[in-house]
């Protein structure tokens, strides 16, 4: 399938200034970076497209050499287009850092420097009791790791990198402006000093290759929904023998069915029967860790009334201590009662009369009638 125009990629003419381009790549790298756009494979292609179209058009030398002989100026191993099959969000932004600012702070690669691999994200789902318990668990990440067949240098079996013949090995290069000379990354080996003139055609000279990789995760005991853990070094490879970047895992905690976390505290919500509540009695309630626990009802006892187990609640990060649980008690209304218990409760009622035996919503009531004589006068 042929390749798109890289002017058209990223949207504008043939004959737009670096800052116009710059702009565009900006946009449009954010619109359609990964992290932006989860598991959506169209918009992670379309993030590739346009840092490898951005990665020519910023490039003068690159620029010149595609607006003579368009993609076949970086094909069949040719340097102009060397680490354009992969490209990250940091890579793109890591080029502009260096243009802004690179000739005040000594530029950000010298000679020998290669470009460090992306850092990666993944997003694990737990239970809200592994979060308690902790757990040892292996996620498959899909990856760039260094090329087997050549060591992650990216040249081909019995050759070897060779000083770049633009910088001569040093890795940036100096042009004379005015009164000044400015000294930048140099174009060809992006800082690197050497170049690849006989790629590996396993991983096409980058030095890497996409891969799977199962790696071993230790989630801790306390864990809040939204905890990072970093796996240093785990995340894609180098161009050519860069340093890794690491692996981020951001961690999600499933709702639960009974329970409400608050921190390290726990929230359950336990229904009781009418006679329980006036009666007094004691109720079993489940707990975080898998036991249960007694819970002692006193007579008169209200809907929402909270009882407080403590020591009950979840773990607590890097630390013995437990938060505690609060069980709120709701009084349920009985239905579909017999005519027995509706004699009952009507015999109830009128046993009741004159006495304060809801003092609740006696009280309310006298508050209303209140209420309403201060209207009238």
């Amino acid at each position: 399938m042929a390749k798109k125009d890289f002017y058209e990629l990223l949207g504008v003419q043939r004959n737009a200034g670096a800052d116009e381009i710059k702009k565009a790549y900006r946009k449009m790298a954010m619109q359609y970076h990964p992290d932006r756009n989860p598991g959506d494979k169209k918009a992670e292609q379309a993030f590739k497209d346009i840092n490898e179209a951005y990665d020519v058009l910023k490039d003068e030398q690159k620029r010149a050499a595609y607006d003579r002989f368009g993609h076949a100026a970086f094909e069949n191993g040719g340097r102009g287009g060397a680490g354009a099959g992969d490209f990250g969000f940091a890579a793109g932004f890591a080029d502009i850092f260096d243009e802004m600012f690179g000739e005040f702070m000594g530029g950000r690669r010298g000679q020998g420097a290669n470009t460090r691999g992306n850092d990666l994200r993944y997003n694990l789902e737990v239970t809200l009791e592994e979060a308690f318990k902790g757990k040892q668990t292996n996620v498959r990440v899909p990856t760039l790791t260094a090329c087997d067949a050549c060591a992650g240098t990216g040249a081909a079996a019995g050759s070897k990198p060779v000083n770049c013949p633009t910088c001569y090995g040093a890795g940036r290069v100096r042009a004379q402006q005015g009164f000044f000379t400015v000294e930048r990354t140099c174009p060809s080996c992006h800082g690197a000093g050497r170049v690849v003139e006989n790629p590996c055609r396993h991983c096409g000279g980058q030095g890497r290759m996409r891969k799977e990789k199962t790696l071993a995760v230790n989630i801790p005991a306390g864990v809040e929904d939204g905890t990072r853990i970093r796996l240093a070094g785990e995340g894609e490879a180098g161009v050519r023998g860069g340093a890794p970047g690491d692996l981020y895992i951001f961690l999600a905690i499933k709702p639960h069915r009974l329970f409400q976390r608050d921190g390290a505290n726990i929230h359950c919500r336990v229904p009781i029967a009418m006679p329980t509540a006036s009666l007094g009695g004691a109720v079993e309630v489940p707990t975080i860790d898998g036991g249960r626990a007694k819970v002692n009802v006193p007579a008169g006892t209200q809907s929402g009334h909270q009882f407080r187990l403590r020591g009950k609640g979840m773990s607590v990060l890097r630390s013995p201590a437990r938060g505690d649980m609060y069980v709120q008690v709701v009084v349920e209304t009985p239905v579909n009662l017999t005519k027995r218990q509706q004699e009952l409760l009507r015999e109830f009622e009128k046993e009741g009369a004159g006495r304060r035996t809801h003092p609740e919503s006696e009280g309310f009531f006298a508050k209303v009638r209140e209420f309403f004589e201060d209207l009238r006068e």
